[in-house]
């Protein structure tokens, strides 16, 4: 009897010292923001929901190109939060709130929100989605896309021009916007 509970003591102490070790995941910007890094090791840790999310290694498609075109996602997942009334609300830098009601461009991944191969309604994401429950990233991550005429549905990053919107207290919790969004070769 004694050994079985020097063994469950033991047991126990050997998974409190493993998980207490594990550290949690450092996600990185797509476009490499190097304050996320997950080569730096004084680099913040950042929650699973937030950050840029992270472009699989093992995903069969393409990291986004680089384009001087489009407002980057390194300065879109630029925003912290802050608690409020029991709440995460967005804090943005003063680079993104001077993008509120500009025509701006961003590039990304479709993520439809209707049925069919033509989107006017759609997210715009940082990364593409792994599967089509999870989403990749937090919400500074993703822009929503209303667009004046629709768009083909892509797999591939594609870009789309509109009106961008700074949401300061979105009941989906959304950080972002475009309207009257058209899509861009």
């Amino acid at each position: 009897m004694k050994n079985s509970n020097r063994y469950t003591a033991a047991t126990i102490a050997l998974l409190w010292t493993v998980a207490v070790s594990v550290q949690a995941q450092v996600l990185s910007s797509p476009l490499g923001v190097s304050s996320q890094s997950g080569s730096n090791p004084a680099a913040p840790v950042v929650p699973h929901g937030q950050g840029a999310g992270v472009h699989s290694p093992l995903s069969p498609f393409a990291p986004l190109a680089q384009r001087t075109d489009v407002v980057p996602w390194s300065q879109l997942t630029s925003v912290t939060t802050r608690v409020e009334d029991r709440r995460m609300v967005p804090v943005y830098p003063k680079a993104v709130t001077a993008l509120h009601q500009k025509t701006i461009r961003v590039q990304g991944f479709m993520m439809p929100l209707q049925v069919g191969e033509q989107q006017r309604h759609f997210l715009l994401s940082s990364v593409p989605l792994t599967c089509s429950f999870c989403i990749p990233g937090g919400p500074e991550s993703m822009v929503e896309v209303h667009t004046k005429a629709p768009v083909k549905y892509s797999l591939g990053a594609v870009v789309v021009e509109g009106k961008f919107h700074v949401l300061q207290n979105d009941p989906y919790g959304l950080y972002y916007r475009i309207t009257d969004g058209v899509g861009v070769k």
